[in-house]
């Protein structure tokens, strides 16, 4: 039976670990792989890492710190950033990595999504909507290159256009709601769900496994990513590397899961 996922999502800039607040403002908190050794020890359900400078710096992705990471990764790893071609996704999968995330190129060139998911399969390929809300009504649009430049495309509509080229996931990553710790966007989430069937994963605005067990109780089998949470601690959002124990993540999923079934 499957059952939601707890993620942590790690954000990779001149190689060291980076959290941002509204895709601005990025904050040092240290080492990717001194991360990924802790998360190792915590037992996560899977780990998402993404370079936001090489789409953006138009360059490749960095071959030799994802290898790093996926030698040391003992969970499953989605690696995204700079990917363009279907020979570097390729590339990547060779390292080790599980799953590949796309966003800029996808909507740029979405045949893309086709031509990976057709060598490497549909389940390995993740298309991320960075999302916002736009200024005036409740409509939202997807932005592109860390949430600079409006694209004036529907995630809903676009959405079900991944899953009609072979998408096999959708991250829904809310700019508005990035680093901000007050709760996910589940309006959006909600219009997203009803028309598509692919597995989502939901990125922007955790603040605590309250947060997260609100998202598991609304939506039952979802992936609830989270980059604050895991990487602060307190109100003064001290720097700590953290992720709830097997004990307290299963009592958190069962209590909220079992409200779904």
């Amino acid at each position: 039976m499957l059952y939601p996922r707890i993620i942590p999502c790690l954000l990779v800039k001149n190689k060291g670990l980076v959290k941002t607040t509204k895709f601005g403002d990025p904050k040092y908190v240290g080492d990717p792989i001194n991360a990924v050794k802790i998360f190792n020890e915590k037992q996560v359900d899977e780990l998402i890492v993404l370079d936001i400078d090489a789409t953006r710096e138009n360059r490749e992705p960095d071959y030799k710190m994802i290898e790093n990471l996926a030698v040391e990764c003992r969970m499953p790893l989605c690696y995204g950033g700079g990917i363009k071609t279907a020979e570097q996704a390729r590339k990547i999968f060779a390292l080790g990595v599980e799953k590949i995330a796309i966003s800029s190129i996808a909507l740029e060139f979405p045949e893309l999504v086709t031509k990976i998911a057709e060598q490497v399969g549909t389940q390995s390929v993740v298309v991320v909507l960075d999302v916002k809300k736009r200024k005036l009504g409740s409509r939202y649009g997807i932005w592109i290159r860390n949430g600079q430049e409006k694209t004036g495309k529907c995630p809903i509509e676009f959405a079900q256009y991944m899953e009609q080229l072979g998408a096999g996931e959708i991250v829904i990553n809310s700019i508005d709601n990035d680093g901000v710790m007050k709760g996910y966007d589940c309006a959006l989430v909600e219009k997203i769900r009803e028309k598509i069937n692919l597995p989502i994963t939901v990125l922007g605005g955790a603040g605590s496994l309250e947060d997260i067990g609100k998202l598991i109780g609304k939506f039952g089998i979802i992936g609830a990513a989270a980059g604050s949470l895991f990487v602060f601690k307190g109100i003064y959002r001290a720097v700590l590397i953290n992720y709830p124990d097997r004990d307290k993540k299963d009592a958190l999923i069962k209590e909220n899961f079992n409200s779904t079934l």
